[in-house]
C-alpha cells in the first residue's frame, strides 16, 4: 500500500502541466496483450523530455525519453493472464488505457472468407443467434481498417475505432472465423483471448508479403527491382507506371482491326459495313448473345439530319456505356469516356452539321463484366436546342474490334492496388509487427488459384517473412485449404482448384510450426463463401489447442495421403492422421477415380479396408491401375473422415 501511494504521488507531481501523450492505434481502452512477454510500448510527446509509464498489473514506473521529435518508447514486461488492468502515461498530462486484459492475442488474416463476417453482408449460417449471444467480456476484437502503401508504415487505422469487448454489436461485423476461433479458445482455456482482423478480399498472398520476403522469387524480381531502383518512393512508382499503362492502352490500337495506320477506319462515313451484324440498343453485347467477350466492339447508326438543323450544334445522349468509350460523327471524334456510371453527353459541333445522312460511330472497350451501352432507351437521343429529340435506341450495325483474350492485362497501378506485391504487408501487417502475439490463422488461397507451383513457393515465403518481422521466433501458423468451390475454369493445372489444395499440402513439410485444417467437406458450388465458418473457426480451435497448448483429446488435422499400394487390379491407399481409424458416417464413399498407364481416370469404387486404415479402389474400366486420385475437382463434397470428424485432404498418387 506505502509503495502505491508514493507511486500515485510521483504520478501526481509529474502530471502537472499542458501536454499531449498520442499511442499506436492498437493501443486503446478494452486491449489485450501477449502474457508473458517483453512489449515495447512507444508514442509521441507533444513538450516533455520524459513520459511517465506506470503498469497496473505490477504498478511498476517507467521513464521514457523523447527524442528530438518527441518520439519515445520504453519495455515493459506482461504478467500471466489476468485483468482487467490499466496502463497510466504522463507527459505533463494524464492519459490512461482502462479495462486492458492480459492474455492470449492472435492475428488473423487473408482474404473474403476470413473476411466474412458473422452478420453485415456475410450472414453465415445461423448469424442471427450467434449475434444474439455473443456477450463474451474476455474476448477482445480489433480490425484493421483496408488501406495500402509502397512502403512500411509504422502504424495502422482501426475500422471501429478501437478494441471492442466481443459483444452482439461488435461482432455483428467482425470476421466469422476470427470470433469463433476466439470464442472455443476462450471456453477452453478460461483467458482474455484477443483476435485482429487482418484481412481484405480477393487479394493474394505476395501482396501481404514484405520486399524481402519476395525479392529472392523469380517471378517478383522484376517488380522488386523496380521499386527499389525507384527508391519506393510512391511518386515516382506512380509516374512510371502511369508510362505503363498509357503504353498498354496505344498498344490496343495495333491490334484493333478498326484501327489502320491510326486511322479510325470504321468510323468513316464512306466506309462500306452492309456485312455487319445488327443488334438492338441500349443493351449490353451478352444480353444479345455475345458471351464471355471483352475487348472492342464497334457500333454504326446512320441517322438523318433534318434541314432546320444545319449548322446548329447537335447533343448527342447515349446513357451509360460499360467501360469506356469514343464517339465519332462522320469520322470526326466527339468526345469520349470511361466512367461506367457516368451518362455520356456529347455535341457535335455546328460546323460539322449539314443535311442528311450522317454516321454516328461507338467505340466501346469493355474490361469485364457486361459491356456495351447499358442505360435505357429514353435516355439515348439526338437533339438540337428548341427541336423535338430524336431517339437513337433501336438496331445498331455492330462488329467486334478484337477481343482482350491472350492479351497481358492492364497494368495495375502499386499506389491504390490491394493486389499488388507488398502493399497490405506494408500498410496492414507491418505496425501489427511492433507487438508480441501467440499466432496467426491465415484462410486465402483463392485469389493464387491459378499458380499453384508459385505458392509453394509463395506462401513459405510469407510465413518465414513475417516471423522475421516480428522477431520472436517460429510462432505457430495456421492456414486454412480452401474449401472446394466451382470455378468453371476446367480440370487443368491452373484452372481446377485442387492443384492449389496440393500445393497448401505441400506446405505443410516446407513450414515448420504449421498446420492445415481441411475444408473438403464444407465448399459450397453456388459460392466461393461457405456459410459454415463456425466449423473453420473451430478447427483452427482445435488445432490451436492441440499443438500450440499442448491439450490432449484435440482433434489436430485431418487425414493426407501417405502412400499406396497396388494389389492386382486394386490400390489400396494408407493415410497419416488416420487416428482410430477411417469412416463415411454410413455415407457412399465416393470422389474416388482410378487410372491406369493410360492416364485416363475413371470413377472407381471405393470401400474401407477392414482395419479402416486404409481405402481399397478399383475399377473394372481399369484392369491395370497405376494412380488415384481423391475429390481432386474444382468442387467436391468431401465424404471420408477421420473418427474426430476431420476430412481427408483431396490428394493424388500422380504427378502428371
Amino acid at each position: 500500500m506505502k509503495k502505491l501511494m508514493i507511486t500515485l504521488g510521483m504520478f501526481a507531481t509529474f502530471c502537472t502541466t499542458e501536454a499531449k501523450v498520442t499511442l499506436p492505434a492498437l493501443f486503446t481502452d478494452n486491449m489485450v496483450l501477449q502474457q508473458k512477454s517483453d512489449i515495447i510500448l512507444r508514442g509521441h510527446s507533444t513538450n516533455r523530455k520524459e513520459v511517465m509509464v506506470i503498469t497496473g498489473w505490477d504498478k511498476h514506473i517507467y521513464m521514457a525519453q523523447t527524442d528530438k521529435q518527441g518520439n519515445w518508447k520504453t519495455e515493459i514486461s506482461t504478467p500471466s493472464a489476468g485483468g482487467p488492468y490499466e496502463i497510466s502515461f504522463c507527459d505533463g498530462e494524464e492519459l490512461t488505457l482502462h479495462n486492458i486484459m492480459i492474455g492470449e492475442l492472435w492475428l488473423c488474416s487473408g482474404q473474403s472468407n476470413m473476411e466474412m463476417p458473422v452478420g453485415d453482408w456475410g450472414k453465415v449460417l445461423n448469424y442471427e443467434n450467434e449475434i444474439r449471444e455473443a456477450t463474451y467480456p474476455d474476448i477482445r476484437l480489433f480490425k484493421v481498417k483496408k488501406e495500402t502503401s509502397l512502403t512500411p508504415k509504422e502504424d495502422l487505422s482501426p475500422t471501429q475505432g478501437e478494441w471492442q469487448e466481443c459483444t452482439p454489436q461488435s461482432v455483428n461485423s467482425f470476421s466469422a472465423v476470427g470470433y469463433f476461433f476466439a470464442r472455443q479458445l476462450q471456453q477452453k482455456l478460461k483467458t482474455p483471448i484477443g483476435v485482429i482482423d487482418c484481412s481484405w478480399g480477393g487479394t493474394p498472398a505476395e501482396a501481404w508479403t514484405s520486399y524481402n520476403g519476395l525479392k529472392h522469387l523469380q517471378e517478383f524480381e522484376h517488380e522488386m527491382d523496380m521499386l527499389e531502383s525507384l527508391g519506393f518512393q510512391p511518386e515516382k512508382i506512380d509516374a512510371e507506371y502511369a508510362k505503363k499503362r498509357e503504353a498498354w492502352y496505344q498498344s490496343l490500337y495495333e491490334h484493333d482491326m478498326g484501327w489502320c495506320d491510326d486511322h479510325q477506319v470504321w468510323a468513316e462515313p464512306d466506309y462500306s459495313d452492309e456485312n455487319w451484324k445488327e443488334m438492338n440498343l441500349p443493351g449490353s453485347w451478352e444480353s444479345n448473345g455475345i458471351k464471355d467477350f471483352d475487348g472492342v466492339m464497334w457500333f454504326r447508326k446512320t441517322v438523318d439530319i433534318p434541314r432546320t438543323w444545319y449548322r446548329k450544334p447537335i447533343t448527342i445522349n447515349l446513357g451509360k456505356i460499360s467501360d469506356e468509350d469514343i464517339v465519332y460523327y462522320n469520322g470526326v471524334e466527339i468526345g469520349r469516356g470511361s466512367n461506367r456510371d457516368a451518362v455520356r453527353r456529347y455535341t457535335v459541333p455546328k460546323k460539322l452539321v449539314k443535311r442528311g445522312k450522317a454516321v454516328l460511330t461507338i467505340r466501346v472497350t469493355n474490361y469485364a463484366g457486361e459491356g456495351g451501352l447499358i442505360g435505357k432507351p429514353e435516355n439515348m437521343t439526338m437533339t438540337v436546342k428548341g427541336k423535338d429529340p430524336v431517339t437513337l435506341a433501336g438496331n445498331w450495325k455492330y462488329l467486334s474490334g478484337f477481343s482482350l483474350a491472350g492479351i497481358e492485362p492492364l497494368p495495375p497501378s502499386p499506389k491504390t492496388n490491394p493486389q499488388y506485391p507488398t502493399t497490405l504487408f506494408n500498410a496492414m501487417v507491418h505496425p501489427i509487427t511492433k507487438i508480441p502475439i501467440r499466432g496467426v490463422i491465415w484462410y486465402q488461397g483463392e485469389a493464387n488459384v491459378d499458380v499453384p507451383d508459385l505458392y509453394t513457393q509463395l506462401f513459405p515465403s510469407l510465413v518465414n517473412d513475417w516471423r522475421k518481422q516480428w522477431g520472436v521466433g517460429e510462432f505457430p501458423f495456421y492456414y486454412a485449404q480452401i474449401a472446394p468451390f466451382n470455378y468453371n475454369k476446367g480440370e487443368g493445372k491452373g484452372q481446377n482448384s485442387a492443384y492449389l489444395r496440393e500445393a497448401q499440402a505441400k506446405c505443410l513439410g516446407i513450414v515448420p510450426s504449421s498446420g492445415m485444417i481441411i475444408l473438403t467437406d464444407i465448399g459450397d458450388a453456388r459460392t466461393i463463401h461457405p456459410m459454415e465458418k463456425e466449423t473453420v473457426g473451430n478447427r483452427f480451435a482445435y488445432m490451436a489447442l492441440g499443438l500450440t497448448y499442448g491439450k490432449k483429446g484435440f482433434p489436430v488435422t485431418g487425414p493426407l495421403y501417405k502412400s499406396m499400394q497396388i494389389e492386382g487390379n486394386k490400390i489400396a491407399v494408407s493415410f497419416d492422421e488416420v487416428g482410430k481409424g477411417l469412416t463415411t458416417y454410413r455415407q457412399p464413399l465416393t470422389g474416388f477415380e482410378i487410372a491406369g498407364e493410360d492416364r485416363v481416370f475413371h470413377p472407381a469404387n471405393a470401400h474401407l479396408g477392414k482395419d479402416a486404415q486404409t481405402v481399397v479402389v478399383s475399377s473394372p474400366e481399369v484392369p491395370h491401375p497405376v494412380a488415384v486420385r481423391y475429390a481432386f475437382k474444382d468442387y467436391v463434397k468431401g465424404c471420408l473422415y477421420n473418427m474426430f470428424g476431420l476430412p481427408v485432404s483431396s490428394f493424388r498418387t500422380d504427378d502428371w
